[in-house]
């Protein structure tokens, strides 16, 4: 049996990787006493599939696992059981019995949803709302991706699904600056960061974001049900 889990990332944990993050969950999971199943071989292991990463310094509210277990007792008590075991800065927001054939995690995603802040020591230009707005209304995107193999040059109007200004976002009693929603292709063909968005059109203002600039959170991540050429996303765990 497939469960999928759905948690959050937040405060000093979202400087963890994610080799560490999972490592954590492992113990996480016997701490637990959850009936996980595992690998055979000279070197058991849980038999886990995590969606796709968070780069470090991010927050989520939507990161998924899957994991194989030899016994099931409800949605509810595997929730509960974790919750009591995390620490703060991960929260088990839900759990899902998955159906035989759905594929995993991993292999699963297809786009990521993300609200993107700046830091308030940036000066951003002038009227770059406008100017952002134009640059997603190209018809066509053409940029340079580095990649492991080297570099291509892509189209990056189609990894782009979603873009939207949000305006003055308030923490406590600060206004901050405007904020950026995106729904971007997060497929392991085909991932963009948000990050490498806004760096590719500020480089057409001659602007460039200091490192450490953006406050990124991850909203949730997606699957497909519909077709490549007609897509139709959901999140990881759906009530269908």
């Amino acid at each position: 049996m497939k469960v999928r889990i759905k948690f959050s990332k937040y405060g000093a944990v979202r400087f963890i990787g994610h080799l560490d993050i999972m490592r954590y969950f492992q113990k996480a999971i016997r701490r637990a006493d959850i009936d996980i199943s595992y690998s055979e071989g000279f070197s058991p292991h849980p038999i886990m599939s995590f969606a796709s990463p968070l780069s470090v310094g991010h927050t989520s509210e939507g990161e998924y696992f899957d994991m194989l277990v030899n016994s099931f007792t409800s949605e509810e008590d595997i929730q509960k059981r974790l919750q009591n075991v995390m620490v703060e800065g991960i929260d088990i927001l839900k759990v899902k019995l998955l159906d035989e054939g759905e594929g995993n995690a991993m292999a699963s995603v297809e786009a990521a949803s993300y609200l993107v802040s700046f830091k308030n020591n940036i000066n951003l230009p002038n009227k770059w709302q406008e100017a952002f707005m134009d640059f997603y209304g190209q018809i066509d995107i053409p940029v340079i991706k580095k990649t492991k193999k080297g570099e291509r040059e892509i189209n990056l109007k189609e990894s782009i699904y979603e873009l939207e200004i949000r305006k003055n976002m308030k923490d406590g009693e600060k206004t901050l600056s405007d904020s950026v929603y995106m729904l971007l292709n997060a497929s392991s063909g085909g991932n963009i960061k948000p990050a490498f968005v806004l760096d590719c059109f500020f480089r057409t203002m001659d602007f460039t974001l200091p490192e450490f600039g953006l406050a990124i959170h991850r909203i949730d991540t997606f699957k497909n049900i519909g077709t490549p050429d007609k897509r139709k996303l959901v999140s990881l765990i759906w009530e269908g």
